[in-house]
């Protein structure tokens, strides 16, 4: 099929939201056309009575194929006067056409709206009449006036629909289009791998059909990609082999995406005059297209230009001219960019009042797209990726209060920072308490129990796979496998929560106001410590129930450094046996985030919400100046929290809640292998050393390190727990029966304290499967499922006031921008932990034995509660012993969530 035909593309253009926050090298915004499909030229029936409107569809035809915007003007009306002679004759298969091409040609004008109304018009007209490859173009082209709209969601969501339309029409070039279209709106949203498997799907449809246009579009977008992944050179070679395919083909909207593209790699590589040359190039095309979203992203590059050079006025100039264009087109995700780059460019005018007024307006429209997102791991994404916002906002505020120190700016950056974080977490916890399942359909609901189930299996096979000898290609085709089902998870967890009428009720968390920090979360004994670190500064802010004070810090980088040295000088074997090297790196570290506000913290109990690197710390060890290296908790009790506003939302859940009847409930020294002694005399089957040689060979893989060894202390230190605990109000499952069964039991639901003393494991290239090691071997001999994964935690249905986890780092997880340690602990307040004890490291098996004996011991005997005193004077013991003095024994565990 002849190119410009029956496959077009879009003039829509996609930004790469990936500007620095440093002015000076502020990179250039990159486009590419997101991909539409026309809906061919249609040939008149024969039989048709419909002469005048016939004749006036056919000059429609011929008109559009003038391809600019004259004619597209022309050719609508031709349409428009046609579409009530069709009506009026009942004629159901030419409304559809023609409805379809009056949609499409607004949508080429870049009149959304409007293309959107004739869109959601035709639709229905080409399921009357059965046709289904017309379905899926009206479906994908819907999904593209979303995506230009900012509502990343819906634009899915309708492309996934077209899909499996495609595929049973076998209309290759419409799958190759919407795949393309899938990877732009996961790119956007800042999953790029999906968008990269998605984008690979595209091209070789593309280049086996030999569509070269598509084929260009796919390499285009895969270059804004690795542009936003920070690979110039590579997103470079993908501009220019999509260059000249543009060119072949006559695309002159794809020719002026390349262009542009180029002239961004030279604007971040510094040359400025290149950079203009392209951007000059490509000004007049899209004029000459009657382009206007295209115009305002060109402009904007030109004024990002004279932005760098430090022509302020100039560059002024330029964004103004943008913001009407954009809003005329409605690109909202392009308004919130420039709104940031002209608050950039009047914080270094000093303009601090209007920049902050410039970076509110973005945010409102990045808060806006966020809501219109269903998709937990997307909403994720997508705000990790817009994160710069947020700091931007902070660092204007800061500022401000600098000069007006009396006038509540600090409390409002305070605020900017509640809204940068957590958020996800916070709309997890209010979404827990709300029954969102019920009134849903069975099906959709079995189909989201059956995924799990999959991801089980495919999981456990997968580490059967890499047990073993294995070639590179098949642990990939696993890999995939796996990464198709948690996307399919995903995408049905999004729809259960679209049709949810509980989901629907739900009333979106706001973060807390100063006020409200310190009325519903602090009392009179406890500080708030909250870090937010920025590329050129960063910042802390200690809050108490009467007051707020605020400190400038070192950049991110500075910080970071300091903390991963830190947190190696107590972790790592080699440096263990040097202390003096941890009190020099604990000293370094403390002077950066804690020294300038030491005079403030008293005996204080601190609650720590941390940023970056710094979730990785025990801030317990480290110290205070003129302390001689006496670490922070001989005076002080440690708690860390997600957000401030996460502790207000997990209280009200509590509160809304029956106690648990019974005590605690211990699940301890499970059989991790056939080998164990425990086994032995059973009938065996399986691979005897699978277990042994998939922590040999697959360790990097799924997350586990070391060997799997038993845990016989496990056993003493639960024993000791369960000396403190009636009879009737415990439960306790060892060796075989501390399975994944039990687990998930919903007995668990009975307990006020659960605790797992087993292994963890933190899966890198999937964090959703990492988890909690049960028993993998049955009291047959028979090897099993034990692997306690992280949506099999989200599933639990707890009351405990307290969740320990002594196992090798469970704090630890995925840390996303903006959201920090997405691992179990999320997974447990979920779940219904209205705190926890977590490990930081991976933790000495006998030293985690005494420290939890003596925990215990404080808690139950003597009365203390878990943050207030339990925790925090077992590891002071520890700190006075000889033997288990060091950070690494004493350390590496942490409260998480409520100390009261």
């Amino acid at each position: 099929m002849p190119y410009p035909w029956l496959t077009i593309l879009s003039h829509s253009f996609i930004l790469s939201l990936s500007l620095l926050l440093v002015p000076s090298s502020i990179a250039a915004t990159g486009f590419a056309p997101i991909k539409t499909k026309i809906f061919p030229l249609v040939e008149i029936a024969q039989n048709s009575r419909d002469t005048e409107a016939d004749q006036l569809f056919e000059e429609g035809e011929q008109l559009f194929e003038q391809k600019n915007p004259e004619s597209f003007q022309a050719a609508l009306k031709k349409f428009e006067q046609a579409l009530p002679i069709y009506q009026a004759s009942g004629n159901i298969t030419q409304q559809a056409h023609t409805v379809a091409w009056i949609a499409y040609i607004y949508h080429q004008l870049g009149e959304n709206q409007q293309a959107l109304s004739y869109y959601n018009q035709a639709l229905p007209l080409f399921r009357q009449i059965n046709n289904q490859e017309r379905q899926a173009t009206a479906l994908l082209n819907i999904g593209s006036v979303y995506s230009n709209l900012g509502d990343k969601q819906q634009a899915l969501n309708y492309y996934n629909q077209a899909i499996p339309l495609y595929r049973q029409a076998d209309d290759k070039e419409g799958e190759a289009t919407t795949l393309n279209n899938i990877a732009v709106v996961y790119s956007d949203l800042g999953d790029k791998q999906t968008a990269l498997n998605y984008y690979k799907q595209a091209l070789t449809l593309s280049q086996q059909l030999g569509d070269k246009g598509g084929e260009a579009n796919t390499l285009n977008s895969m270059g804004l990609l690795y542009y936003d992944l920070g690979d110039k050179q590579t997103a470079l070679n993908y501009y220019n082999q999509a260059l000249p395919l543009y060119q072949q083909v006559q695309y002159k909207w794809g020719e002026a995406a390349a262009l542009n593209n180029i002239g961004g790699i030279y604007s971040d590589r510094g040359d400025k005059q290149t950079a203009l040359n392209y951007y000059n190039q490509v000004l007049p095309i899209v004029r000459q297209l009657g382009d206007k979203a295209g115009e305002a992203y060109v402009l904007n590059n030109i004024g990002q230009v004279y932005d760098y050079l430090g022509d302020n006025q100039q560059a002024l100039n330029y964004y103004n001219q943008v913001l009407p264009l954009l809003r005329e087109v409605g690109d909202k995700a392009a308004e919130a960019t420039v709104l940031r780059n002209l608050a950039l460019l009047q914080r270094n005018l000093q303009q601090l009042d209007g920049a902050i007024a410039n970076i509110e307006a973005a945010i409102t429209i990045i808060e806006n797209q966020r809501t219109k997102i269903v998709s937990e791991q997307l909403r994720q994404s997508y705000f990790a990726q817009n994160l710069v916002y947020y700091e931007i906002y902070i660092d204007l505020l800061m500022q401000l209060h600098q000069q007006q120190p009396d006038k509540g700016y600090d409390a409002k950056a305070l605020n900017a920072s509640e809204r940068a974080r957590a958020r996800t977490l916070l709309e997890l916890l209010a979404e827990a308490n709300a029954d969102i399942r019920t009134g849903v359909d069975p099906q959709l609901r079995q189909q989201e129990s059956n995924l799990q189930e999959r991801i089980n299996r495919s999981a456990q096979n997968q580490i059967d796979l890499l047990s073993r000898e294995h070639t590179p290609t098949q642990a990939a085709v696993m890999k995939q496998d796996l990464d198709d089902l948690l996307r399919q998870l995903d995408e049905t967890q999004a729809e259960i929560r679209r049709r949810s009428p509980g989901y629907a009720a739900l009333t979106q968390p706001q973060p807390l106001t100063l006020p409200q920090i310190q009325q519903q979360v602090l009392d009179g004994d406890t500080l708030l410590l909250q870090y937010s670190l920025g590329e050129s500064r960063s910042y802390l802010w200690v809050v108490s129930q009467t007051g707020i004070s605020s400190y400038k810090l070192p950049p991110r980088a500075e910080i970071e450094t300091a903390a991963k040295n830190f947190r190696e000088a107590i972790t790592s074997p080699s440096l263990r046996i040097r202390p003096k090297k941890a009190v020099e790196a604990a000293d370094a570290l403390s002077k950066l985030i804690l020294a300038p506000a030491a005079a403030q913290l008293g005996d204080k109990r601190l609650a720590i919400v941390s940023d970056g690197a710094l979730y990785y710390i025990p801030f317990a060890a480290l110290s205070l100046p003129g302390t001689n290296g006496e670490p922070l908790l001989v005076t002080h009790e440690i708690v860390n929290l997600p957000s401030a506003s996460s502790l207000a939302i997990l209280r009200q859940q509590v509160n809304q809640r029956p106690g648990a009847p019974k005590k605690a409930a211990i699940l301890a020294d499970p059989v991790f292998g056939l080998r164990d002694p425990r086994v032995a005399g059973k009938p065996q089957s399986g691979n005897d050393n699978l277990v042994s040689q998939m922590v040999r060979n697959s360790a990097r893989d799924v997350g586990i390190s070391g060997e799997l060894a038993p845990l016989p202390n496990t056993r003493q230190e639960a024993a000791a727990i369960l000396n403190l605990v009636p009879d009737a109000e415990e439960f306790a499952a060892f060796d075989f029966a501390a399975n994944r069964e039990t687990a998930t039991s919903p007995k668990m639901a009975d307990y006020q304290i659960v605790h797992f003393a087993t292994h963890s494991f933190f899966n890198s290239e999937n964090p959703q499967l990492s988890g909690l090691v049960m028993s993998l071997v049955d009291d047959n001999g028979q090897s099993v499922d034990g692997f306690l994964r992280l949506h099999d935690i989200f599933n639990l249905i707890l009351n405990a006031e307290l969740v320990v986890l002594s196992a090798c780092q469970t704090g630890l997880g995925e840390n996303v921008r903006g959201e920090g340690i997405t691992g179990l602990t999320r997974g447990f307040m979920y779940a219904g932990a209205e705190r926890l004890v977590t490990s930081l490291w991976s933790v000495d098996d006998e030293g985690t034995a005494a420290l939890m004996t003596s925990f215990y011991g404080k808690m139950l005997s003597q009365g203390m509660t878990p943050a207030q005193e339990a925790l925090r004077a077992a590891q002071l013991e520890m700190w006075q012993s000889q033997e288990w003095k060091l950070p690494y024994f004493r350390g590496a565990f942490t409260l998480q969530g409520e100390w009261r």
